[in-house]
């Protein structure tokens, strides 16, 4: 049985999992953590040449299911451990030494809290694979001057080049979710690489700040921050208009006014 209070949809349909599969960077020897990884429906396909799966399961019934699995089939779950706790309190990068992916069927009122403890270790991290709600897939890709381009999509820009790799439609779970659904790739690392920001976290709290507010302009939500004088020079000096909206921005964009205001 699902339990409702931790997100629970389950993967059941095997055409969709195999599917899922043919999308990921499977490389023998690679290490994988896995969060949510429910009954083991995609824990056994992640399994095998060399790899090792740490799974990562919130729910004790679930997690303790699994490792009996995996203790008393160990030729049918190489390499597999299981890890039972909440995956926002665990030291993810202390996992493992190596880098490593990460797959995940996430719970989907927590995706943005998971992305974020993710992007700690970003460092480690070579790419990451979930799934999550197809709106909020939406708003990780978007682009600047597209109606979902926001926060979370600058946040997954910052640290990854996100692609949404398939759309899933409720019927591929059970129980079966009320929102469609979809697999997010992300490959690491995305523009942190080239844009020379020394304080990440300061940045990002600004980045945050000017779409505080999205139906005002940038320079609004700068008031909050810098006095007219500076913000109007920062903009100036970036090529943008005035009355330019965060929503229009790049992160190049962000990074220089950042630069300049802070």
């Amino acid at each position: 049985m699902a339990r409702q209070r931790l997100g629970q949809h389950f993967l059941s349909e095997i055409g969709w999992r195999k599917r899922i599969l043919a999308t990921l960077p499977l490389a023998a020897n690679d290490t994988w953590i896995e969060i949510g990884p429910g009954h083991g429906e995609m824990t056994q396909f992640l399994a095998g040449d060399g790899r090792r799966i740490i799974a990562i399961e919130a729910d004790p019934k679930l997690a303790d299911g699994l490792r009996a699995s995996a203790d008393s089939q160990p030729e049918h779950w190489p390499g597999v451990e299981v890890v039972t706790g909440d995956v926002l309190a665990t030291d993810i990068g202390s996992l493992t030494a190596k880098p490593f992916h990460v797959y995940g069927n996430l719970p989907y009122y927590i995706t943005s809290p998971i992305l974020h403890h993710l992007f700690r270790s970003a460092g480690q991290n070579s790419s990451i694979h979930i799934v999550i709600q197809l709106e909020v897939a939406e708003r990780i890709v978007a682009h600047p001057n597209v109606r979902d381009y926001g926060y979370l999509s600058t946040l997954c820009q910052f640290y990854t080049q996100p692609k949404i790799a398939l759309r899933i439609p409720p019927g591929a779970f059970r129980p079966p979710p009320k929102v469609k659904s979809a697999l997010v790739s992300m490959t690491l690392p995305g523009e942190r690489a080239h844009l020379n920001v020394a304080d990440e976290e300061r940045f990002l709290e600004f980045v945050q700040a000017c779409f505080a507010q999205k139906r005002k302009t940038l320079r609004n939500n700068l008031l909050e921050i810098a006095d007219d004088k500076k913000i109007q020079d920062a903009l100036a000096a970036a090529n943008l208009r005035p009355d330019a909206r965060a929503e229009q921005l790049t992160l190049a964009h962000f990074a220089a006014l950042f630069s300049r205001l802070l």
